[in-house]
Parts: C-alpha cells; sequence; structure tokens
C-alpha cells in the first residue's frame, strides 16, 4: 500500500523523505497482521487513522523492545491497536501485555501471537492505583502511554511507581503536531486545527519537566508526532 497524505505524520522529515522511509523500509518489513490492521483503520476511520503511530514509529519501539528483552509491557491508551499489536508480536512467547483504554473506537486487531494478554476498558488511574497498591509487587520493562495530554504529568507519577529501574516509559505526541515550537501568533500556529491549541500547553508543561526530573534519563524523537523516551534511574 503506498503512502497517503493520513500516513504522513511526520514533524521534521520532508514528505517526501518520509514517503521513502515507508514504502522502501517500514512496509516491506511490516507483519502482515500489522498491515492489515493499518489499511483497515485508513480504511475505516479516513483521516482520523493518523491516531495509530506511524509504521516507522512502531517499527522503532519493536525494535527497542527487543533489544531491552522485555517481557512485561503496558499501554495507556488505544485507538485500533497498532502499537498494541506491533508491541505483542516483539515480545517473548512468554512476555505479557497489559493495556488499558477509555477510548470509545473499537479495538480492531484481534492475534496476539501467544502473550498472555490483559484488556482493561476502565478508568485508568483507578486500575494504576490498584496495581501500585496491590499485595504483590508489580514491575514492568516498558510503559506507552498514549492518552490524553492534560494527564501526562499525573500518569508520570503513577507510572514511574510500577517501571522497574532501568525500564522504559515511553510518551507518544510529545511534539502535538509541532504546535509546541510555535507562538500563538505565529500563521503557522493559527493555521493548526483548534484541537491542538487545547492541549498545547499541557505538552509544554509536561516536557518542560521531563528535563528536571532527576529520576529518569530522557530524550524527545522526531519520530511520528515526537516520541519521549524515559529511563527510570531511581
Amino acid at each position: 500500500m503506498a503512502a497517503s497524505s493520513s500516513n504522513l505524520k511526520s514533524l521534521v522529515v520532508d514528505a517526501p523523505i518520509l514517503k521513502y522511509i515507508l514504502e522502501k523500509n517500514a512496509y516491506p518489513k511490516e507483519h502482515q497482521q500489522l498491515k492489515e490492521l493499518r489499511e483497515i483503520t485508513t480504511e475505516k476511520y479516513g483521516k482520523r487513522s493518523i491516531m495509530n503511530v506511524p509504521a516507522d514509529e512502531a517499527q522503532f519501539l519493536s525494535m527497542l523492545l527487543k533489544i531491552m528483552n522485555a517481557k512485561k509491557t503496558m499501554e495507556i491508551g488505544v485507538f485500533t491497536g497498532y502499537s498494541l499489536l506491533a508491541t505483542a508480536l516483539a515480545l517473548p512467547d512468554d512476555g505479557q501485555r497489559l493495556l488499558w483504554t477509555e477510548n470509545l473506537m473499537k479495538l480492531d486487531c484481534h492475534s496476539y501471537k501467544k502473550q498472555e494478554l490483559s484488556f482493561i476498558q476502565s478508568d485508568a488511574f483507578s486500575v494504576l492505583d490498584d496495581l501500585i497498591n496491590g499485595e504483590e509487587e508489580v514491575r514492568f520493562d516498558f510503559i506507552f502511554v498514549d492518552a490524553k495530554k492534560e494527564e501526562y504529568m499525573k500518569f508520570h507519577e503513577k507510572v514511574m511507581k510500577l517501571v522497574r529501574i532501568g525500564g522504559i516509559i515511553a510518551y507518544d505526541n510529545t511534539l502535538w503536531f509541532g504546535s509546541v515550537a510555535y507562538k500563538q501568533e505565529d500563521k503557522k500556529y493559527s493555521e493548526m486545527p483548534e484541537y491542538t491549541h487545547r492541549s498545547k500547553d499541557y505538552v509544554i508543561q509536561f516536557n518542560n519537566f521531563l528535563v528536571s526530573d532527576y529520576r529518569v534519563e530522557s530524550t524527545l524523537l522526531s519520530i511520528g508526532d515526537g516520541l519521549t523516551l524515559c529511563r527510570r534511574l531511581y
């Protein structure tokens, strides 16, 4: 499937270059189940399919998990499940995947290899609190957060108690369609959709906080709509 405008989710890389990355690298190596899910999502949701992570970002996360030898992972916030499926396919047979979503969209992927998959459709914070306060200590190797941007600060404090030391927390959309780099009076900013304006300040606040958070080592990657990786130090 050729790259369409809804696939070209990149802020720094020019569209022709991203098209080359997707069509010459990401798509040829894409798992068949991921390809089918991506195409179904594009057909069903059109422009809203951009809510799923792009194929090159999913490919990066898959390789990262394999390098880490991650076995226990969690995802907070799910659209149709592209990143979820990419992660599940990257885990070993004894891996475990826990996810939460309050999104009303139908979860469109149904095959998760042999991993144990726990799907929770509930308030995320009550689930996280149950895990934190449970009798057994729960430690995840990798946690992917792609939920409400205004809640990222709160999510961070919760998941920091659940990821192991040396483990990774990944936050999606930390460049928020590029709005974080523009002032309100900039023409580019005024041309952006209204929903980007509503969450811009939350994302900026969160990015600024992570820079000074001594508990993590972090890096903001210009892939997709911005991906921040935090490695827990303490």
